[in-house]
């Protein structure tokens, strides 16, 4: 197998900043799964070395092949298994993933196709069974990285040499400078209410607008804390608030598939109705999979003016400096509250998913408009307040 060449130097920096910056460091008491296939063992070999020397439990979790992300099912139990096995979570499962106090999660697959042509019930029922392993990591702390393999620079249309260049540069740049660019539309979010977003169906020849509400949600700021390499400022709206149309050019891989040129109309909230120019099959069985998955989760702008080039592996196109997406799914309780984890903030998660403003679903997942020169983008404003690409970054118009 071809492998990535990656100097030493840049292993320990990525994996020292993963920990330090990211975690928040280690300590005696933490237990640290770090998860990722065979193929990224050399970053999550220096990940392990920095949570010994730190004194905390590292639990190294490889993945197989076939099993994108370490789902509780591989895509071999989801062509072949009957819905009454895809029930059978084993319980070490639950255990291991209860047990872990943080959680670093390398992406990077030798085969990203492995799930792709999957049925729609399949695909629903995998993902349904591994919401709540995806609740207990985010409420756990947590980041997502990616490493460079063959397969996903094949992706990518770019040699392996270049394509770790880039992913590796991206990943080990100081990420402070994001956050001193997200505080300045953070104000926005806090106050904001309404927001306008406008854009432009090439296929139609016209400009649509989608609006939401944040009235009763906060902002995140993204700055190396959960993805690496990050760069975006987000929240959850009212899902009950979601109405109008939205087009969403660049391409986004899900599940080895390519889905782009996506339309989506809302109504009261609920996609009505949706089409993509590439992945129409795709767009439908992540939208078919359950009552939330008709429903937004996120609303956020890319601020990372680094990330030159629109790779299609969500967590670089979302971090992309210049562009806006939105999520399909789960809402993100930190889009609600500062502190998830406080009694006070659990008693406001439900009533706010009893009242339809917080969605849940088996989904979550991000796409993408282009406000660059040339993209579907046209106007972003919270409470009439434009906000514009700049330099590469969004800022206050």
């Amino acid at each position: 197998m071809i492998e990535p060449v990656i100097s030493p130097e840049s292993l320990d920096r990525w994996a020292r900043l993963l920990v330090e910056h990211s975690l928040g460091g280690v300590a005696s008491d933490d237990r640290v799964m770090i998860k990722g296939e065979r193929i990224a063992w050399p970053l999550m070999e220096r990940i392990e070395r920095e949570v010994i020397a730190r004194g905390g439990t590292p639990d190294v979790y490889l993945v197989a092949p076939n099993n994108e992300r370490g789902r509780v099912w591989s895509a071999s139990m989801g062509r072949s298994g009957t819905p009454e096995q895809l029930e059978r979570v084993p319980a070490w499962h639950r255990e291991r993933y209860s047990s872990m106090t943080k959680y670093v999660e390398v992406l990077g697959a030798e085969s990203p196709e492995s799930y792709s042509g999957l049925s729609a019930q399949a695909s629903a029922a995998l993902a349904r069974a591994d919401r709540p392993f995806a609740d207990l990591r985010l409420s756990r702390r947590w980041v997502i990285t990616l490493f460079p393999t063959p397969a996903y620079a094949a992706i990518e249309g770019m040699s392996l040499d270049e394509y770790t260049q880039f992913i590796v540069q991206a990943a080990t740049v100081d990420p402070m400078p994001l956050l001193w660019a997200e505080e300045k539309l953070a104000p926005f979010f806090e106050t904001g209410h309404r927001v306008e977003i406008d854009t432009f169906h090439p296929g139609q020849g016209r400009e649509l607008r989608l609006t939401m509400d944040l009235s009763e949600s906060v902002p995140v700021m993204s700055y190396g804390l959960r993805n690496v390499p990050d760069g975006e400022i987000f929240t959850s709206p009212d899902a009950r608030s979601v109405e109008g149309e939205i087009y969403l050019d660049l391409p986004v891989l899900n599940s080895g598939t390519d889905i782009a040129g996506m339309h989506l109309v809302f109504e009261k909230g609920c996609i009505t109705s949706f089409s993509a120019r590439e992945g129409q099959t795709q767009l439908a069985t992540i939208i078919g999979t359950d009552e939330g998955s008709r429903r937004l989760g996120e609303f956020a702008l890319g601020m990372n003016p680094g990330l030159t080039r629109a790779l299609k592996h969500p967590l670089f196109v979302e971090k992309l400096g210049g562009t806006l997406h939105i999520a399909i799914g789960a809402s993100y309780e930190k889009g609600f509250v500062k502190d998830p984890s406080s009694p006070e903030a659990r008693a406001r998660i439900e009533d706010l998913t009893a009242r339809g403003v917080f969605n849940r679903s088996a989904q979550h997942v991000d796409i993408v408009a282009d406000f660059r020169p040339g993209g579907c983008g046209r106007r972003v404003a919270i409470d009439g307040q434009p906000l514009v690409v700049r330099d590469g970054v969004w800022v206050p118009g």
